[in-house]
């Protein structure tokens, strides 16, 4: 959860398996073989911190040793009617929005980034943990996942993405002095020319008393072209657009268009498979709070959608306009968009990031469901389904749009194992009227906070 109580900062909020690597056991095999038997894709990746409970955003106090949390990047694949499940340790935070995580099409890397570093000895507190500045690869195409490659990036890094051909990582950063988007070059297991580009210098600045003026961004987008990409810049509540120019060893960027201003706080964004358009989802908080109660709104989070500018226009100045926006629920933090483009989904914290003891806990969580029609933008609310889970924050539908999958970052106290960390799946019943179907809770480590399917 993205800075509920650190001002200066921007922070997210964001089943012990039995072996690092093993297949599931007993029952837990049976509900995971049929939950996951029925998505569509190859492979799935949930990555998870070991360091942060959710009560961490309250306490400033890290999880404690003895509980063997650990960051772990988990791989789960099916195999001779089993799911089989593996796990690497990577270093990873919660503390950035749900996009430190990504799979090649082919599924056969994965990609994060870590926000802060990993704890060090006696690190007990939030302000124990370093900045992370370091990009992981990791190759999957054997039985045991690897990592391939590391570099070092900007230190901060909030967001990545992968580019349509898989050759290219673009990161965001915030440093105490800029904010910077970053495009990695990667082929044949390991990364090559790396780019840095200040946003100040391509006209994103900003003159509040803050540092960097004001000026955080929390998500990068490629565009399904590979030749723009979208940069979210949730403290001005606005969306800059670039245009990716050059060689792949030595790429340029230059703005694409005008700046859009969308809704409070666009945390994290998506462009339509189509291309035409970019949506927002903007969580609403107010930076200048400096507890809890007064950063987490109390009105609903909304989603805003930008129609782009058609690229073929090369005459034309580029103009992207505002056409749509929409309500969805309290403390949404990620967004998907179905294959198809034709359905989008939030997911929402509500009341679960306050303490038990809050007038404004809540004890479930949700995910928005909502139609959108690619060729117009506009956009409506299917419903709000709710489930029990603390801190729920990435989603991602799978190949064929008829499941989505939703990471819980843990349990409430006492709550049985159905109902711990893990990835929550729903069916996607589609037709005139979508409406999403509960199949259950495939338990997963500690921590889990985002995830993404390969085909």
């Amino acid at each position: 959860m993205n800075g509920p109580i650190l001002a200066a900062a921007t922070f997210a909020i964001a089943f012990s398996l039995a072996a690092p690597d093993s297949t599931q056991a007993a029952g837990g095999a049976k509900a995971a073989s049929e939950i996951l038997g029925r998505v569509s894709a190859s492979r799935i990746a949930v990555i998870s911190d070991g360091d942060f409970l959710a009560q961490t955003y309250g306490t400033a106090e890290l999880a404690p040793r003895e509980a063997g949390y650990r960051d772990l990047l988990t791989i789960m694949s099916q195999a001779e009617n089993k799911i089989v499940t593996r796990s690497i340790p990577i270093s990873n935070s919660v503390t950035s929005a749900p996009e430190i995580l990504a799979l090649t099409k082919d599924g056969r890397t994965a990609f994060v980034t870590e926000r802060l570093g990993e704890r060090p000895e006696g690190g007990k507190r939030i302000g124990d943990l370093p900045p992370g500045r370091r990009l992981f690869a990791v190759d999957l195409s054997d039985s045991a996942p690897r990592l391939s490659a590391t570099i070092e990036i900007e230190a901060f890094p909030e967001a990545l993405s992968i580019s349509p051909d898989g050759e290219s990582i673009a990161v965001v950063s915030n440093t105490p002095e800029a904010s910077f988007v970053q495009i990695v070059a990667y082929r044949n297991g390991r990364f090559g020319h790396l780019a840095r580009f200040d946003l100040a210098d391509l006209g994103v600045t900003g003159s509040a008393p803050a540092p960097r003026g004001g000026v955080t961004a929390t998500n990068v987008h490629w565009h399904p072209s590979g030749h723009f990409l979208a940069v979210n810049i949730n403290t001005q509540s606005r969306v800059a657009f670039f245009e990716v120019i050059g060689a792949d060893d030595a790429p340029m960027l230059r703005p694409w268009g005008n700046v859009v201003k969308v809704g409070a706080d666009p945390f994290v964004g998506r462009f339509t498979p189509d291309g035409r358009h970019y949506l927002t989802a903007n969580w609403g908080r107010n930076f200048a709070a400096t507890n809890l109660e007064g950063r987490i709104p109390q009105t609903p989070s909304t989603i805003s959608v930008i129609k782009l500018a058609n690229p073929a226009e090369s005459h034309r100045p580029a103009r992207h306009n505002l056409v749509g926006a929409a309500e969805t629920d309290f403390s949404s933090e990620g967004i998907a968009i179905s294959p198809d483009g034709r359905l989008v989904a939030t997911v929402n914290m509500r009341g679960t990031a306050f303490p038990p003891g809050s007038a404004r806990f809540h004890r479930n969580a949700s995910v928005t469901l909502l139609s959108f029609d690619p060729a117009t933008g506009a956009i409506s609310k299917r419903a709000d389904y709710s489930f029990e889970g603390v801190l729920p924050e990435g989603g991602a539908f799978d190949r064929t749009g008829d499941h989505f999958l939703v990471t819980v970052f843990q349990g409430h106290d006492g709550s049985l194992p159905e109902a711990g960390p893990g990835l929550e799946v729903f069916r996607v019943e589609k037709g005139d009227r979508p409406t999403l179907s509960r199949l259950g809770r495939v338990p997963l480590p500690h921590g889990a906070h985002h995830v993404d399917l390969a085909p």
